[in-house]
């Protein structure tokens, strides 16, 4: 099977050293495989996309000396497309509404606990039936009930990257004390949220391997369990280590003062960024 990777940046701000670093990475991994490198626009999120951000990653890759193989591809041009994939999960009876503001969820936590990547969802409205939908709701995934469909026998998933090679299997109780019951449809719009997004794209995109951050990898299990629940094949993963600033922090889009414009501003060549990102 050839070879197949994607870069998949959200314009909702400028690239940094991160980004570089991760479509430097599975750009070359393509080409030395002889495979395909393709560019997806994760732009789900319509009040924060910007053209102008889009316009300026296009221009950043193509300075980097960047090729992708085929059109861009923009989820929010294909928005309806990710509604039967929802529509299947609603008659499984694995989406429940819920009304929570995020404030309201930050309240109803315990203390963080370590590890955790995000705000793992109490539960609040897990007792909602769909029948109760109001507008304005977001749509969860109820994760006991999608648990319970595998009978004990869970999907596994291999892993490429440096840190965590080789297969693993879904561990339930790991994904519902990390994980737990992620929005797949975003409270107010109406939009299909990342995790289902990006999953369903990577299906429709032919993905063979996704090269992405070290700061995704616990998330593969919902994304796993997610499409083997549609009946889809799941592609293999591969996580690389983060670049971060001299602090140990991982680079975030607000840290403008890395984002590659100001570096190609500054005078420094694509050479100059894939010796500063370790390439």
């Amino acid at each position: 099977m050839t070879f197949r990777t994607r870069f998949a940046p959200s314009p909702t701000g400028p690239l940094h050293l991160g980004h570089a670093f991760s479509a430097i990475l599975g750009h070359d991994m393509a080409r030395a495989r002889d495979g395909a490198f393709l560019l997806r626009m994760e732009d789900t999120d319509l009040q924060r996309s910007k053209p102008e951000w889009d316009a300026q990653i296009l221009d950043d890759l193509t300075w980097l000396g960047l090729t992708w193989d085929g059109p861009v591809l923009r989820q929010s041009e294909h928005l309806t497309g990710y509604d039967p994939a929802l529509h299947r999960l609603d008659a499984m009876g694995l989406l429940y509404p819920c009304s929570c503001s995020r404030s309201q969820i930050q309240a109803a936590l315990a203390a963080p606990q370590e590890g955790v990547t995000h705000e793992v969802y109490p539960g609040t409205c897990k007792h909602r039936s769909m029948d109760s939908r109001q507008p304005g709701d977001a749509l969860r995934l109820h994760l006991d009930r999608a648990l319970d469909h595998f009978g004990g026998f869970y999907p596994d998933f291999e892993e490429t990257g440096p840190l965590h090679t080789g297969t693993h299997r879904i561990d339930p109780d790991q994904a519902l004390a990390e994980i737990g019951d992620v929005v797949l449809s975003r409270k107010g719009e109406d939009i299909v949220a990342y995790f289902l997004a990006s999953a369903l794209d990577d299906i429709g995109q032919n993905i063979t391997d996704v090269v992405r951050g070290e700061d995704l990898f616990g998330f593969v299990p919902i994304q796993v369990i997610l499409l083997s629940l549609l009946g889809h094949a799941i592609p293999r993963y591969h996580h690389h280590r983060l670049i971060r600033d001299e602090d140990g922090k991982r680079l975030a889009k607000r840290d403008d003062a890395r984002s590659i414009a100001t570096y190609r501003q500054a005078g420094k060549t694509p050479a100059d960024i894939r010796a500063m990102v370790g390439l």
